[in-house]
């Protein structure tokens, strides 16, 4: 893990907070802006396909690690979440894409009264609300959480996801923000592309269409290169470009009846797909436990506090009393489900094991604090947070992400607080 943050140098210093001075180029004497990026449901292995020129602009002006190693469960909200917290998701609460929460009732992606509600991402401190508590400008585009307030704080711009926004406009506007005078530039800003995700999950992860919505998320990337040269700041912005997994592909004969797994009389789905939660209903834990628990044709299920240790997950309340994971290639849905599912074509899935190539996912970094043409070593993604919190100047929370290897960082002089 060393070996990743030895190669990043970061020569920068600090001003107080207060400081507004206008100016058009980046002060010396300030940290350059960071714009994190993720494009979602991007497999480390889509870089070796020879149609992402941009990206690949990126790995030689910058850092490219290995793979970066998602967090458990292997899905975009919980991962979103632990790259801007550095906690995983059993520290930070969002557990899944979709929860249950014995006060705040149910969440699910859609659902945007809970997606609003700050009372579910409390757990966590993302890279933008300590940005703007210390008085600095932060902009986020889509990022989850980035629609609540989370301890009362947002940041100062920030849109409501939109998925009808064209991925230029997208670019154009976060070029905008950081193309604004010092004083009200973004310190910290994001960007968020779900195109490949989407085709990913409808046609399959090595459909012509998922190839097509790489070049068309690539072709963003350039824009937003070629922008950043345009405008000057091409050395004056720590780029850093992320995906929060990757994906498997899953044949149409390849999933398990949810009401197969265990009566429905016995035990209640909180959660479907690939990390299946179950909660026993009043009287019934011993029967649910013998249909569930144990290793299965297609899927493995433990109590919650029973889980393998090395994802780091079970102990929130959150989490349901009982989580099957399914074997890569295979989903658990609803009876109900199973009549609009296509019987010829594959799908893509994601939400298994992290350690599985398939799920990989990718980190890129470029700009004034990184080595040019660099591989690291893959590392986990809650490391992500202590390097953008040290690339922005600012102390870092208390964070599941590799502390020890922050002092290998080269600073200028000390952090401001």
């Amino acid at each position: 893990m060393l070996a990743f943050f030895t190669l990043f140098l970061v020569a920068c210093t600090s001003l107080p907070a207060t400081d507004t001075r206008p100016s058009s180029t980046a002060d010396a004497a300030t940290p350059p802006p960071v714009l994190l990026v993720s494009i979602d449901g991007f497999r480390a292995d889509y870089l070796d396909l020879g149609i992402t020129p941009n990206l690949a602009r990126l790995t030689v002006e910058g850092v490219q690690a290995e793979w970066m190693n998602p967090s458990f469960p292997s899905l975009t909200f919980p991962n979103h979440y632990s790259i801007v917290t550095g906690l995983r998701p059993d520290r930070h609460g969002i557990v899944h894409n979709s929860m249950q929460d014995t006060e705040l009732g149910g969440f699910s992606l859609g659902k945007r009264e809970a997606v609003s509600d700050g009372r579910w991402w409390d757990d966590g401190l993302p890279v933008w609300v300590s940005v703007e508590t210390a008085g600095l400008p932060a902009a986020t585009l889509f990022w989850p959480g980035t629609e609540a307030a989370i301890g009362g704080v947002q940041a100062t711009r920030w849109l409501p996801f939109d998925a009808k926004m064209p991925a230029d406009a997208r670019v154009d506007t976060v070029l905008g923000w950081l193309g604004e005078p010092v004083a009200t530039r973004p310190r910290f800003a994001t960007l968020y592309f779900e195109a490949l995700d989407t085709a990913g999950h409808t046609h399959g992860p090595d459909s012509p269409e998922a190839h097509a919505a790489i070049r068309e998320v690539d072709a963003a990337i350039g824009r937003l290169l070629d922008g950043l040269d345009a405008r000057g700041l091409a050395s004056q912005v720590n780029l850093v470009v992320v995906s929060d997994h990757g994906m498997a592909t899953v044949a149409p004969e390849q999933y398990v009846l949810i009401e197969d797994m265990v009566d429905p009389a016995d035990a209640k789905m909180v959660t479907a797909g690939q990390s299946v939660g179950f909660a026993p209903k009043p009287g019934r834990s011993q029967a649910a436990e013998a249909q569930l628990l144990g290793a299965h044709e297609h899927y493995d299920c433990w109590r919650k506090g029973e889980l393998p240790a090395r994802w780091h997950y079970g102990s929130h309340p959150r989490v349901p009393p009982i989580v099957c994971q399914m074997h890569e290639g295979w989903d658990a849905i609803r009876r109900a489900w199973a009549a609009s599912r296509s019987t010829t074509a594959n799908r893509g899935s994601h939400g298994f094991d992290p350690a599985l190539p398939s799920m990989r996912a990718i980190f890129l970094a470029r700009g004034p604090a990184f080595r040019e043409h660099a591989t690291v070593p893959a590392f986990d993604n809650v490391d992500v947070y202590p390097l953008l919190m040290k690339l922005i100047g600012l102390e870092p929370a208390a964070n599941d992400g590799d502390d020890d290897a922050m002092g290998t960082l080269k600073v200028g002089a000390p952090m401001s607080r």
